[in-house]
């Protein structure tokens, strides 16, 4: 995703200090949205060799916690983070490589689902994950299966 402000403007508009460490994990998210942290790593690693998983780790809980970055967490999955913030969109999972795109708000606006009893609680967010198979697995002849228990199994688990 392309954002108008470069990683240093967006640090200090969020009230963080501006560091190498942040500002390269930023710019990477912004590249690979939809990236676990050790994937992140490993991209950062040829220009920050000093820098390891578990400070990106740290990076990314800071960036998390100010709003620069979103966490995903769909099942039998590592956490995921993207750029993409503020507009409450969801996703959609293949079940056979586990790739990850983005899909607009279901309906209407924010929180796009409404439970039948939310239970005293005012919902401002709903967090929503398809579960399918992309283009390339189809093309591949990689059969879904129908399971609930765990939605990334595929023919080849």
């Amino acid at each position: 995703m392309h954002h108008p402000a470069s990683p240093v403007d967006r640090l200090r508009r969020a009230g963080l200090r501006v560091t190498s460490p942040r500002a390269a994990v930023l710019e990477a998210v912004d590249a690979q949205p939809h990236s676990d942290a050790e994937s992140l790593a490993r991209a950062l690693s040829a220009d920050h060799p000093r820098l390891s998983v578990q400070s990106v780790h740290n990076v990314l809980r800071a960036l998390t916690d100010h709003g620069l970055v979103r966490r995903i967490e769909p099942a039998d999955s590592a956490a995921l983070y993207e750029s993409r913030v503020g507009d409450n969109h969801h996703h959609v999972v293949c079940r056979g490589c586990g790739a990850v795109a983005d899909v607009a708000c279901v309906a209407g606006h924010a929180p796009c689902l409404e439970p039948s009893d939310a239970g005293g609680f005012e919902i401002d967010l709903a967090e929503v994950v398809f579960w399918g198979m992309c283009p390339e697995c189809r093309a591949t002849g990689v059969v879904s299966p129908n399971t609930v228990e765990s939605p990334r199994r595929s023919i080849r688990d």
